[in-house]
């Protein structure tokens, strides 16, 4: 079969068209920030970039900040915010560029059931006039579980209007309103991105998951929200992280997001359901985790199979020529078990998990393989 790559969560191959704009971009050798002929021409390959995905998001271009990554403007969002302790709600199972943040400030973090989902009673019941930010993923990397982000900016707007109503009472004046963060980093490419839709304050996002490069994300933060930068030096990016653009992956990016196509991720979608049926059919001991049906992120498959060696079976399946991933990619060489796994109440034998998550690429043919293998491997059944 070739290599079969799996492990479209962690970072997705780069789209030969995106590669092309970006070997086109590095000709652009001037510095943005110059105002030479060199410079000019680079600063107009920056800011159409950034109007590209302003109409993206349904943003103005000024609330388009680029950064390094989608980890560093989880921070951005955060950090810049300059909180104290305890001045922000989270959850248990975001990926860890919001969680080691938010335990800086102690912030207050909040439950999710079995498949993943907040409980928004509890995210309601934390909600207090202290609180300046509330930061939820909109699809969780290791699990694919979609959160009900509209229900939850509802709500958001419900308590800051009961809040501003309860100011005015007491006459109280200059109290920061209560801002909604979504980390965007899954959903980019499968989920609506429009801002507008979504009630949110800052959203963030990365183009190595969207068949786009690496090196660099994006932190929209809408206007009138005030950040302090994290990388300090020159005024670029609107004085909110210092240093020169990096041209390439900019424009790399822009043009990822104009290659998205519904099309090919409704097919994805229809894949991933019957990898899924698959596993639940022929191995039934093992459990898919996460939720099954519409919330769950359209490329995503964690299964834990009782008490297996993920590691070993992870250099199994690389015998195979199949690449897959055991949750996220910034903790898959730990060996603790998953804090999300943990989180939504896993048993001890389902600590551990595969993440297969499939891309563009992936066929029907390819999956049947990497079922077959699955088979071999597990209940020493010759691969077909």
């Amino acid at each position: 079969m070739g290599e079969i790559y799996l492990d479209n969560a962690a970072a997705t191959p780069v789209d030969r068209r995106v590669a092309n704009e970006m070997a086109r971009a590095l000709k652009q050798y001037g510095n943005p920030s110059s105002f030479n002929i060199r410079g000019r021409s680079a600063r107009e390959e920056v800011d159409s970039a950034r109007f590209k995905i302003a109409c993206f998001l349904g943003a103005r271009a000024e609330e388009i900040i680029f950064t390094s990554s989608g980890s560093e403007a989880n921070s951005l969002a955060i950090l810049g915010l300059g909180l104290k302790k305890g001045e922000m709600i989270t959850t248990a199972i975001e990926h860890k560029s919001v969680l080691k943040p938010a335990e800086r400030i102690r912030a207050v973090v909040v439950g999710v059931d079995s498949a993943g989902f907040v409980k928004l009673d509890e995210l309601r019941k934390a909600m207090s006039e202290k609180i300046k930010l509330i930061s939820v993923m909109y699809a969780n990397n290791e699990i694919g579980t979609i959160q009900p982000i509209i229900k939850i900016g509802k709500l958001i707007k419900e308590f800051k209007k009961k809040l501003e109503i309860e100011n005015c009472r007491l006459k109280i004046d200059g109290t920061k309103p209560v801002l909604f963060h979504v980390d965007a980093c899954q959903a980019a490419g499968f989920l609506d991105m429009n801002v507008n839709h979504l009630g949110v304050d800052l959203l963030t996002f990365n183009g190595s998951k969207i068949y786009g490069p690496r090196g660099v994300g994006v932190l929209y933060a809408r206007r009138g929200v005030t950040l302090r930068p994290l990388v300090l030096g020159g005024e670029q990016e609107f004085g909110l992280r210092a240093g020169t653009e990096n041209l390439p992956a900019i424009v790399g990016l822009a043009e990822a997001i104009k290659r998205i196509d519904l099309k090919e991720t409704a097919k994805i979608s229809g894949l991933c359901d019957y990898f899924i049926s698959q596993l639940q059919k022929r191995f039934p001991e093992a459990k898919i985790n996460g939720p099954i049906g519409e919330h769950r992120l359209s490329n995503n498959v964690s299964v834990s199979f009782p008490d297996a060696d993920v590691e070993r079976l992870l250099l199994e399946l690389d015998k195979y020529g199949i690449r897959a991933g055991s949750g996220s990619a910034c903790t898959s060489r730990a060996v603790e078990p998953s804090h999300v796994l943990v989180t939504i109440g896993n048993e001890k034998k389902y600590l551990h998990a595969l993440r297969f998550s499939l891309g563009r690429q992936t066929t029907k043919n390819e999956v049947e393989y990497v079922l077959g293998v699955l088979e071999k491997i597990l209940l020493s059944v010759p691969v077909a």
